[in-house]
């Protein structure tokens, strides 16, 4: 047998017969040690701890936080209305001992079933029972949590189990009632829309009448205004025709008479029946008006 074979057997017994005498406890464990089946000590610290085999026996728990996702759950409020609920809970194990004696041997999911869960339901549903359905939605959502998280303290020191944060992922009311509300909602948004649209319907014939009125004081007194300037420009046309009339009154005359003519013959289709002695043609063959 070489030098290698007489070092490496022994040391592979020795390893061997060693790992009977020691466990190990990583950064994220936490142990209970037994000694023939009862308890007799939690070590959480990291590291190698020595055993006796066959009297001491090791079981590990995990030390980080574990999650415990609840599907929909229902909840009466204070008017005996269903809520739909779904929520969620982050918690460790806090003292091994406790736990493992609660839980039925450390049973994971026993202890989510029946201790956790029925501790947090047990609490929203009282706290869900204290208010309405607008308060549960909307108004005080996160103070029930506040004291859900609060009254699920208990389990910390009942069954080494603490509960870290407590959160609601969706809070739904049932089908039929969402469908009644959703019609409720409905008719209640026709009728202001309603009301909105009667209210601008008053005021749009408020602000026409408003307008109606101030445009016929504007054209009133746009036709004041131009009946005033008309009878100044008439007045100042009076008194330059008689102005010029009296300088001369044959030349003023006979432009009248031109005006009328140009006037009078301006339609190749107009007639007039007028005797020929009638004074309006006193200028057609003379001049002078003779």
């Amino acid at each position: 047998m070489s030098t290698f074979q007489k070092i490496f057997f022994p040391l592979v017994i020795i390893i061997v017969l060693g790992s009977f005498f020691v466990f190990k406890v990583n950064q994220w464990e936490q142990a209970v040690v037994f000694e023939f089946k009862k308890i007799d000590s939690s070590d959480s610290e990291p590291g190698l701890h020595f055993m006796i085999p066959l009297m001491n026996t090791a079981k590990k728990f995990e030390k980080r936080l574990l999650n415990l996702d609840q599907p929909s759950r229902r909840f009466l409020t204070s008017e005996k209305k269903d809520v739909i609920v779904d929520y969620y809970a982050k918690w460790r194990i806090s003292d091994v001992e406790k736990f493992y004696v609660a839980s039925n041997g450390g049973n994971i999911e026993y202890a989510k079933t029946e201790l956790i869960s029925q501790s947090l339901d047990q609490a929203l549903r009282d706290e869900f029972g204290k208010r309405t359905v607008q308060e549960v939605v909307a108004g005080e959502r996160n103070e029930i949590l506040r004291i859900v998280k609060e009254t699920s303290d208990q389990l910390k020191q009942s069954y080494g189990i603490e509960i870290v944060d407590v959160r609601t992922k969706r809070i739904d009311l049932p089908e039929e009632v969402s469908d009644n509300v959703y019609k409720r909602m409905r008719s209640e948004r026709v009728r202001v829309a309603e009301e909105l649209r009667a209210q601008g319907k008053e005021a749009a014939e408020r602000i026409q009448a408003i307008t109606d009125k101030d445009r016929e004081v504007i054209l009133a007194n746009a036709y004041r205004d131009a009946e005033i300037k008309r009878g100044e420009g008439d007045a100042q046309a009076t008194e330059i025709y008689a102005a010029a009339y009296t300088k001369d009154k044959n030349f003023y005359s006979f432009y009248r008479s031109l005006n009328a003519y140009q006037n009078s013959f301006n339609n190749s289709n107009d007639v007039l029946l007028i005797e020929p002695e009638s004074d309006f043609f006193r200028y057609f063959n003379n001049s002078n008006g003779r």
